[in-house]
């Protein structure tokens, strides 16, 4: 889809005449998407005043005590932040599911949800102020509305992101997620950039 990623395959010995610069295709199917009417199936009151944090987290990799920073970040997130609401997806895996209910339910602020359907998820994506995630498909479609990215892990495998400022590598460390967020939230500078 990128230029990085044609060098990649090009270092990995890949044939030039066997690789295609197709741009990426999720961009397309986001805007296909957004252009389309429909009723969304996700029914929530969330508050059009507030700011939405989509979040997603549901890797191996982070199963366990990265998955427990990551909820104690989101709770310290809406501790901190009464104009925020979560709308966090939850995988149905019971290492994620058990864990993410078992810390972040009753939570005002934080609306745990089944799994959404891709029209309502992009929905929603459009309408978020900025995104928590571990998964790589929001990385890419995050920055099609111009919405800042915070990747929940120690390395991606969607370098354009990082490289052009789009997403930010933020790990799963607590303090440093919830000092991100929050610079993101109360610097229109930060957020900008």
């Amino acid at each position: 889809p990128t230029k990085s990623s044609l060098q990649a395959l090009l270092k990995e010995g890949v044939s030039r005449n066997r690789i295609f610069l197709t741009g990426n295709t999720v961009v397309d199917a986001l805007k296909m998407i957004t252009k389309q009417g429909g009723k969304l199936e996700f029914d929530l009151a969330l508050s059009p005043k507030k700011r939405w944090i989509l979040v997603t987290a549901h890797r191996r990799e982070n199963f366990g005590r990265p998955l427990e920073n990551i909820c104690n970040s989101l709770r310290q997130i809406v501790r901190q932040n009464a104009n925020v609401e979560i709308i966090y997806p939850v995988h149905l895996n019971p290492n994620v599911n058990n864990k993410v209910s078992e810390m972040l339910s009753g939570i005002k602020q934080i609306h745990l949800v089944k799994p959404l359907p891709y029209y309502d998820l992009v929905h929603i994506l459009k309408r978020s102020y900025l995104v928590l995630t571990d998964s790589g498909g929001i990385q890419e479609e995050s920055p099609t509305f111009g919405k800042p990215v915070l990747v929940m892990r120690g390395k991606t495998e969607r370098p354009d992101g990082i490289v052009a400022g789009v997403a930010k590598l933020v790990g799963t460390d607590t303090a440093r997620i919830v000092k991100t967020v929050n610079q993101l939230l109360h610097s229109p500078k930060e957020y900008k950039k």
